[in-house]
C-alpha cells in the first residue's frame, strides 16, 4: 500500500551536505519477499574537515580583562560538551579541549582551506591571554567569522567607525570574547552588562557595537533553551517594525519567524504541506512492537564545531551519536573488498581530483569563462594515468564517484570542474551526528507558538513601494515586506509567480545553479543483524551507469529506537529510482543485504516496514539539494540571496548560502541572515519615513500655529479649536497643550487631542495646568500625542477649521 507523504529539507550528507531534499515517500508494509541475489552498487563513508588554527593575536594587549587562569591548548569549542573552563570567567563552563582532528577514511571532498596558527606557550600573564583570545578566535572562525578582518555584514552595520587600525582590531578581539563566553553556556541569556564583566570600561562602546551585532545577527542568544526562547518571543527593544509574511516553514522559515518577532516584527508563515520542516522530515515507523524515527530528508549534522544545529541539541540536552568513520565495503557478490586494493583506489582517486584542481587554477587564470564537467575531466586524467584498469579496481573508483554525486545530489557530468567545491573553505569542522529521535524534534520546538498557516500553497508575490500582496489558498495575505524560502527547485519550475517579474539577473542564476536528486529507502526490521560497531557500509556494483543505487546504507539503531537501515540512491540511479515501484526497490536492497550477509550465516529477516522517498516528484521542492553547476559559480548563491523591489521581497534557504549551501545549517543561518536584512531595511524606511514627516509637520506646523494664534479657549498652557461647523457640545475640538516653554533650551514642546467641546469647557474652569492634566488623563482618558498620532479624525477638524477661517478672512 502506498501512501504520498511530504517531503522535505536538507539532506544525511556525510558531509557538510545536508540534503536539502523534499520529497514525497512511498510507505509499504511488507510480506516477506523471496530472497533473489542481485548484488547492487554502493557505499560510502562520511567526512570531516575542520577550520584548524588561527593565525596569532595582534601583539598589542587586547582589550579583554586579565584576570585569567593557565589552561591547556583547547581548539573551537565543542558544544556535546560545556565542562571545560572559560577562558574568561574560570567560574563558568567553556570550550571544550580536544585533540587533533581525526582523519576520516573517505571525503566527499579533497579540497579545503585550513588555517594555521602558532599557539601562545609563554607562562606569563599577557601571554595566558594571548592564548585565551586565540581560543576565542578558534572559536569565531568555526562560527564563520575571518581572522583578522571584518564580515561583509559587520562593514555594513558599521561596527566600527574607520576600516583597519587597531580599533578594528579590538573589536575583533572584544565581538570574539562575547561570542565565546555564550557559547560555554548557550542555556543562558547573555546579558548586554555579562558582556561588560571581563572588559575593559573604556571599550563599551567596542561591546555596545558587538553585542548589538551578534544579537541582531542571531550568532549569540538563539535557539531552544528556556530562558532563551522565553525573551524571544517579544520585541527586544519594544519597537514594532511592520508585518512579514514568510513563505514556507522550513528550517529557514521557521528561524527567520522567530528572530523576526525578537526584532520587533508581526509575522505569519504560509506553508504548503501540512507540516513544518519542508526538506527535513522525520518519519515514525512501527509494527510488532518494533518502532523507529527515520530522517528521510535532511538528517546528519554535517560538522559539529560552530553548528547552530549543535547548540540547539545542547539547548534541548540531545545527546548526539557521532557517525563512526569505520565503512566496510561489499564486492557484488557479498564478499569484503580487499583493503590494500581499497587503498590503492582511494589514493588514487584522490590524486585524479588534486589534478583536476591543478588544472581548473591554470584554466580560470588564462582562459576566462571556460568550464567543464567534472566528469569529463576526471574521465581524461584517469585514462592518462592509467588508474583503476581492472574490474574490481573500476568499481571501487565508481563508487568514490557515486559518493561525489550523493554530495552534489547529481551526476558528475553536471558539476562544474571549476566550482563545484567552492564551498569547502567554509566547512564546519568536528564530527558528524546523528540526532536521537531524528530532527523533528528541532522542527517541533523552533515551530511552536509561531502563526503557521499549514496547506496554503503560495501561487503570487505581489510588491510595490507600499508592501507586499501574497496569495495563497484562494486568500490574500499583505505585509511591509515577504520572506521566499521555498527551494531552488520550486523556483525553476516557476510555481510561484512574481509581480512585477524577477529582475533578469535572479532568473539567470537560478536557471544557471543545478538543484540535484538524492532519495533514500528506510527499512525498519524486527533486529539489528548488521552489528552495532558501524554505521555505515557500503555496496559496488558492476553497472557504471547505477554506481549510485543503494551504493551506501546507514544505521540508524544506535538513535532512532529501532533496527532501523537507510539505502541512498545517488546520480543516475536517483532518477530512474523514482520510476520503479517501491517494491521492486525495497526487493533489490534486500537481495543486496542478503548477497552480503546470508554467506556469513547471518540470516536478514523479513523487514516490519519500508520507506520510499520520491523528492524529484515532490510539488514543494522537485529535488533534494542544490549544486554548483557547469557555467555557475559561488557568486550565483550570493544572487539568489539579494533582495528585490527596494527591500521588499527578500529570499532566504540553502540554495542562498554560498559558504553552507545543501545543508541544515545553510538554511538555518540563511534565515538568520535574512532577519537581520529585513531589521536593516526597516530601521532605514523609518528614518526616511520620520524625514519626510518631518518636513510635512514642519510646514503644517506653522499653519497649526497661525489657527492657534486666535483660539476659541485659552487657559493655562491649554488651547483649544472648536469644529466651526456646530455648536454641538459633543462635537470634537483640538485641544494644544505646550510643554516646556522658557525652562526648555529648545523651546516649547506641543502635544495635541480631540475631546468634546463640553469638556473643554470643563477643564477651562479648572485651576492650574497639574489639574487639567489629571483630569484629561484621568476623568476624561484622553492621551496627549504628536499631531500625527490623531490620523485622519484630527486631519479632518484641522481642515474644516483652516476652510471656515479662509471664509472669514475673504468676507472680511
Amino acid at each position: 500500500m502506498e501512501t504520498q507523504d511530504l517531503p522535505q529539507d536538507p539532506s544525511d550528507n556525510p558531509n557538510d551536505v545536508v540534503s536539502d531534499e523534499s520529497s514525497p515517500e512511498t510507505d509499504l508494509t511488507l510480506s516477506p519477499v523471496p530472497p533473489e541475489s542481485h548484488p547492487q552498487d554502493s557505499q560510502l563513508s562520511p567526512d570531516n574537515h575542520s577550520p584548524g588554527n588561527p593565525s596569532p593575536p595582534p601583539q598589542n594587549e587586547p582589550p579583554v580583562s586579565d584576570s585569567l587562569e593557565d589552561s591547556s591548548e583547547p581548539i573551537p569549542e565543542d558544544p556535546l560538551d560545556e565542562r571545560s573552563r572559560n577562558p574568561i570567567n574560570p567560574a563558568e563552563p567553556g570550550p571544550t579541549e580536544q585533540g587533533p582532528p581525526t582523519k576520516k577514511r573517505r571525503r566527499r571532498k579533497k579540497f579545503f582551506t585550513e588555517l594555521n596558527g602558532t599557539p601562545s606557550v609563554a607562562k606569563n600573564r599577557r601571554a595566558d591571554l594571548a592564548k585565551e583570545v586565540d581560543i576565542e578566535a578558534l572559536i569565531a572562525i568555526s562560527v564563520g567569522f575571518p581572522v583578522d578582518s571584518l564580515t561583509e555584514e559587520e562593514i555594513e552595520a558599521n561596527v566600527v567607525p574607520t576600516i583597519g587600525g587597531a580599533e578594528q582590531a579590538n573589536y575583533i578581539v572584544v565581538r570574539n570574547h562575547i561570542l565565546a563566553r555564550w557559547r560555554s553556556n548557550v542555556s543562558v541569556w547573555l546579558t548586554r552588562n555579562h558582556a561588560l564583566e571581563s572588559i575593559r570600561s573604556e571599550h563599551k562602546g567596542l561591546v555596545d557595537a558587538a553585542y548589538n551585532f551578534l544579537l541582531e545577527h542571531g550568532y549569540i542568544n538563539f535557539g531552544l533553551a528556556p530562558a532563551v526562547k522565553e525573551a524571544k518571543l517579544k520585541s527586544f527593544d519594544g519597537v514594532m517594525r511592520g508585518n512579514v509574511v514568510i513563505v514556507g516553514a522550513g528550517l529557514a522559515g521557521l528561524v527567520a519567524a522567530r528572530q523576526l518577532v525578537f526584532l520587533g516584527f508581526k509575522v505569519v508563515v504560509l506553508e504548503g504541506r501540512a507540516r513544518p520542516g519542508g526538506r527535513v522530515k522525520t518519519k515514525k515507523m512501527k509494527g510488532d512492537g518494533a518502532e523507529a524515527a527515520a530522517d528521510l530528508g535532511g538528517s546528519v549534522l554535517t560538522g559539529i564545531n560552530g553548528n547552530p544545529l549543535g547548540v540547539l541539541a545542547r539547548q534541548l540536552g540531545l545527546p548526539l551519536h557521532k557517525v563512526r568513520d569505520i565503512c566496510p565495503l561489499y564486492l557484488p557478490d557479498g564478499k569484503a573488498v580487499n583493503s590494500e586494493i581499497d587503498s590503492k583506489v582511494e589514493v588514487s582517486f584522490n590524486k585524479l581530483l588534486d589534478r583536476v584542481c591543478k588544472l581548473r587554477h591554470t584554466m580560470i587564470e588564462e582562459v576566462k569563462s571556460v568550464d567543464v564537467s567534472l566528469g569529463t575531466a576526471l574521465e581524461a586524467f584517469r585514462r592518462v594515468y592509467n588508474v583503476a584498469e581492472d574490474a574490481q579496481e573500476q568499481m571501487l573508483l565508481n563508487w568514490h564517484l557515486a559518493n561525489l554525486e550523493y554530495a552534489n545530489a547529481t551526476l558528475m557530468s553536471n558539476l562544474s570542474m571549476a566550482y563545484w567545491d567552492q564551498d569547502d573553505p567554509y566547512e564546519m569542522g568536528g564530527d558528524h551526528c546523528f540526532i536521537p529521535g531524528g530532527n523533528e524534534t528541532f522542527l517541533r520546538a523552533l515551530a511552536e507558538d509561531l502563526p503557521i498557516f499549514y496547506e496554503r500553497t503560495v501561487e503570487s508575490i505581489r510588491y510595490g513601494s507600499d508592501g507586499v500582496l501574497v496569495y495563497a489558498g484562494g486568500q490574500e495575505f499583505r505585509g511591509d515586506m515577504v520572506l521566499c524560502t521555498v527551494p531552488l527547485g520550486v523556483l525553476k519550475k516557476g510555481s510561484i509567480e512574481f509581480v512585477p517579474d524577477l529582475p533578469q539577473r535572479k532568473k539567470d542564476a537560478i536557471q544557471r545553479l543545478g538543484f540535484g536528486l538524492l532519495n533514500k529507502v528506510a527499512i525498519l526490521f524486527p533486529y539489528n543483524f548488521w552489528g552495532g560497531d558501524i554505521d555505515t557500509f557500503g555496496h559496488l556494483t558492476e553497472d557504471p551507469s547505477m554506481r549510485g543505487e543503494f551504493f551506501l546504507f546507514y544505521s540508524y539503531s544506535s538513535v532512532s529506537g529501532g533496527s532501523l537501515l537507510v539505502a541512498l540512491v545517488a546520480g543516475e540511479a536517483a532518477i530512474r529510482f523514482e520510476l520503479m515501484s517501491p517494491v521492486e526497490s525495497v526487493r533489490r536492497v534486500l537481495d543486496i543485504l542478503r548477497g552480503i550477509f546470508n554467506p556469513k550465516g547471518i540470516a536478514v529477516p523479513d523487514p516490519i516496514q519500508a520507506v520510499c522517498t520520491r523528492w524529484g516528484k515532490d510539488n514543494f521542492a522537485y529535488g533534494s539539494y542544490s549544486y554548483v553547476a557547469i557555467g555557475s559559480s559561488g557568486d550565483d548563491y550570493d544572487i539568489l540571496a539579494e533582495s528585490i523591489g527596494d527591500g521588499r521581497v527578500f529570499f532566504a534557504g540553502e540554495a542562498t548560502n554560498k559558504q553552507y549551501p545543501a545543508t541544515m545549517h545553510g538554511a538555518f543561518l540563511s534565515g538568520m541572515r535574512e532577519a537581520a536584512n529585513m531589521l536593516r531595511v526597516a530601521k532605514r524606511r523609518s528614518l526616511v519615513l520620520v524625514d519626510k514627516l518631518n518636513d510635512v509637520v514642519s510646514e503644517e506646523g506653522d499653519d497649526l500655529d497661525k489657527l492657534f494664534d486666535t483660539p476659541d479657549l485659552k487657559f493655562g498652557s491649554f488651547s483649544v479649536l472648536f469644529n466651526p461647523t456646530t455648536s454641538d457640545v459633543d462635537s470634537h475640538s483640538l485641544l494644544r497643550v505646550n510643554f516646556g516653554g522658557e525652562k526648555l533650551d529648545y523651546g516649547s514642546l506641543s502635544l495635541y487631542g480631540l475631546i468634546p467641546r463640553k469638556q473643554a469647557t470643563e477643564l477651562s474652569k479648572v485651576d492650574g495646568d497639574e489639574n487639567r492634566i489629571s483630569m484629561l488623563n484621568k476623568d476624561f482618558g484622553v492621551r496627549l500625542v504628536g499631531i500625527n498620532g490623531l490620523y485622519s479624525a484630527g486631519e479632518s477638524l484641522i481642515t474644516l477649521i483652516k476652510s471656515a477661517r479662509s471664509h472669514l478672512s475673504e468676507e472680511a
